[in-house]
């Protein structure tokens, strides 16, 4: 199991920051920063039928959204490989609901970066629920264990979920590899409803990543115009 990974690009101190922000270090000393390292189940260990990345990223809501920017913020904490493995790494990780601003928790198939250009992501979309603070912690373990556990039954359509937190709400979604297969995508939607437990009046949006890539570089340009 690889955990809270350096990132080349950071300084020392940035990647401390980091560190500080999602990670709970006082146990035993887990921050690795080895990013290379292959992941694999240890002998004796309960192996998921993926490899599973978390990633990090935050940002200033003030500056305009972009793919380089975004690049540069989204940061890489761990890879693991097995139940036991995701256990270890997921208690040293900050609850969704004590980060603070602009900030993002993902879950993603090793492999597939949490980004829409991905060859992975490209051609899909996410479904997206919005919640009342409070809410995020619980409904983002409840996602994730369902991820895990393939409870979604759509083969490799699931590319991973996101946790965003924001200042007036937060925001949960989950990415699939094919927008335009509508039995996929009612099938994650029926079983987001049955594992979060949704009230029949929840409202959830499904959007895909190309509409998302239009919305920001015509945002991106209305910004640099004015």
């Amino acid at each position: 199991m690889t955990t809270c990974n350096s990132h080349p690009s950071l300084k020392d101190e940035d990647q401390e920051d980091l560190d500080e922000t999602v990670c709970n270090r006082e146990e035993d000393g887990s921050i690795n920063n080895n990013p290379r390292k292959m992941v694999s189940p240890a002998a004796g260990e309960h192996p998921l039928q993926y490899n599973y990345t978390f990633w990090y990223s935050r940002r200033t809501p003030s500056r305009p959204a972009n793919t380089l920017s975004y690049e540069q913020n989204i940061r890489q904490i761990g890879t693991v490989a097995s139940v036991e493995q995701f256990w270890k790494f997921y208690s040293h990780l900050v609850r969704p609901g004590d980060l603070t601003g602009h900030s993002d928790f993902h879950l993603f198939k090793e492999g597939i970066k949490p980004m829409w250009e991905d060859e992975a992501n490209k051609n899909g979309g996410k479904w997206i629920i919005r919640l009342r603070k409070g809410l995020a912690s619980r409904f983002w373990e409840n996602i994730i264990l369902a991820m895990l556990g393939e409870q979604f039954m759509v083969g490799e359509e699931i590319c991973g979920v996101v946790v965003s937190i924001r200042f007036q709400e937060d925001i949960l979604s989950i990415w699939n590899k094919t927008s335009s297969d509508q039995v996929t995508t009612s099938r994650i939607r029926d079983t987001l409803r049955r594992v979060l437990n949704l009230p029949p009046n929840t409202i959830m949006e499904y959007k895909t990543h190309n509409d998302s890539l239009k919305y920001v570089t015509l945002r991106t340009w209305h910004f640099l115009v004015i």
